[in-house]
């Protein structure tokens, strides 16, 4: 990969990924750990659109700073008020969480000029651009259907690796797929950041990008399976470094294009780029890393003959090595 005068990765680069398989396998297992355990003692930090609440727009007539709405809220009782700027500098998003069932209609109503007045200065008035309230029960069946889009991926990509390639390589896809989702999971879980859906927007967009990744690898290794005379392991390393560039390169890009997102998208597409400026990061290391040297271990060992084409292929398959 050429930029300008300077050659970032070798026209063909010899790095020996299969040497270093048990190092980034037990590296990529520690991360998993860690993540599952973030996720299952701290749990995550989930918005409105899962917990249930009211959502209030506020717009200033003098941009307000962040911190003293945060205080003067919580001096009025709502401590657990969330607050963040999107739009332009004047504008506010309060969301306070549900403390029991949905409010009515002048519940809500009380609730949003509450907020209003507390936040109110005399040189500086609000007014109330729009307001929501998200019951519990909209919010659990949210919360479903996230799970179940998630599983529906995952099985959608098992099936279609299935079929394009071999079923080991669909299995493979499909973990190292898991891990990127649960290592950028694990990450909003210590981090404790606001989870909400356009955080589960970005985790799926993470696995489509994770699966893409992977398949552009598995695609070389069938091909170089079938025309290589070489171990599994020599197959792996030259497959690997064959698509390192393209990698490389399509990962940059997507990076670039996420953090433009993220630094001018504004307050409420934050938590979309964050999470799929990890996700790149994650899936990249996974499809380089991971998901070959799966392919050495256990059942899921890859030979020859599980890639070449059983039907017409017999005489070549036993001429080869």
């Amino acid at each position: 990969m050429a930029f300008f005068p300077l050659t970032l990765i070798p026209a063909e680069p010899k790095i020996d990924f299969m040497r270093m398989r048990w190092v980034t396998m037990g590296a990529a297992l520690l991360m998993f750990i860690v993540s599952i355990a973030a996720i299952g003692i701290q749990g995550f930090n989930f918005a409105l659109d899962f917990t249930g609440g009211t959502s209030v727009t506020l717009r200033f007539e003098q941009p307000p700073d962040v911190d003293e709405v945060r205080a003067q809220l919580a001096g009025a009782g709502h401590a657990n008020a969330q607050v963040q700027t999107f739009g332009s500098g004047a504008d506010l998003l309060v969301r306070l969480r549900a403390e029991e069932e949905q409010l009515t209609v002048d519940q809500n109503s009380q609730l949003v000029d509450a907020v209003v007045a507390a936040v109110t200065t005399a040189d500086n008035p609000v007014e109330v651009i729009s307001s929501e309230s998200i019951g519990s029960q909209v919010s659990a069946e949210l919360a479903s259907k996230a799970v179940n889009a998630v599983i529906f991926v995952l099985v959608g990509f098992l099936i279609y690796i299935g079929f394009r390639f071999e079923w080991k390589f669909a299995v493979v896809a499909s973990l190292t797929t898991f891990f990127d989702v649960i290592v950028v999971a694990g990450f909003w879980a210590l981090t404790g950041r606001e989870f909400d859906l356009t955080v589960l927007a970005g985790l799926l967009a993470v696995m489509g990008f994770s699966i893409n990744d992977t398949v552009v690898v598995f695609d070389r290794v069938r091909e170089n399976f079938r025309s290589m005379r070489a171990d599994p392991l020599t197959v792996f390393n030259a497959s690997i470094n064959q698509t390192l560039s393209r990698t490389i390169i399509t990962s940059v890009v997507f990076l670039l294009s996420v953090s433009a997102l993220y630094f001018y998208g504004g307050g409420s597409l934050e938590g979309l780029a964050l999470t799929q400026m990890v996700g790149a990061v994650v899936a990249t290391l996974s499809s380089i890393l991971l998901a070959c040297p799966m392919l050495t271990i256990g059942f899921l060992k890859v030979t020859k003959q599980d890639l070449l084409p059983k039907a017409r292929d017999e005489a070549a398959l036993a001429r080869r090595p």
